[in-house]
């Protein structure tokens, strides 16, 4: 059973993220080999940075980095959520990522990103550099939705026939490269 994590990154006030969170979440629960934890950074609701000793090191002082080491060590693949801001990401999913090192490496990371004309590919490419460096592999196969509020109707996304396919896409991808990428834990 791979140990899917599915994070929504987006924290703001009237964020839709949650709702193609929630569409994502579902087609995965429909892979029998996956078991599928969503994870809302709201939630976890982590401070800026706040650990004196480099992540590397492992030597977590707060209880809130050791509850976040925990949920991100026991993942072997992740769907990561995300708005584009400003041709970029939120700066809560780099903080999130900063926590750590070792419980991100050497496993798989796919998106669904949304936003206006490029649906979040920006932003998906500038974190692309960040999680190459804690050698996480970003996969290629992707959901990239532009102008996304015209597909959410009474408070639920609702994917397109495009949409489906790259979902299926993503979740295949995943797959293998957990498989494959599980050697190297």
């Amino acid at each position: 059973m791979i140990n899917l994590k599915i994070i929504i990154a987006s924290t703001r006030p009237g964020r839709k993220g949650p709702l193609l969170a929630d569409w994502i979440y579902e087609k995965a629960s429909e892979h029998a080999e996956f078991s599928v934890e969503m994870i809302d950074l709201a939630k976890v609701n982590l401070p800026f940075f706040d650990e004196p000793h480099h992540p590397r090191l492992q030597q977590y002082t707060h209880q809130h980095t050791k509850d976040w080491s925990a949920k991100i060590a026991s993942a072997d693949a992740f769907i990561l959520v995300t708005p584009e801001y400003n041709y970029g990401f939120p700066a809560t999913i780099k903080n999130a990522i900063d926590f750590l090192y070792h419980e991100w490496r050497h496993k798989p990371i796919g998106f669904v990103s949304y936003g206006g004309i490029a649906g979040g590919t920006r932003c998906v490419q500038m974190l692309k550099l960040t999680l190459t460096a804690l050698d996480m592999v970003p996969l290629t196969a992707a959901v990239n939705v532009p102008f996304f509020t015209q597909y959410i109707i009474n408070e639920k996304f609702e994917g397109t026939e495009d949409h489906q396919k790259m979902a299926a896409g993503l979740l295949s991808e995943l797959k293998r490269w957990a498989v494959s990428l599980s050697a190297l834990r």
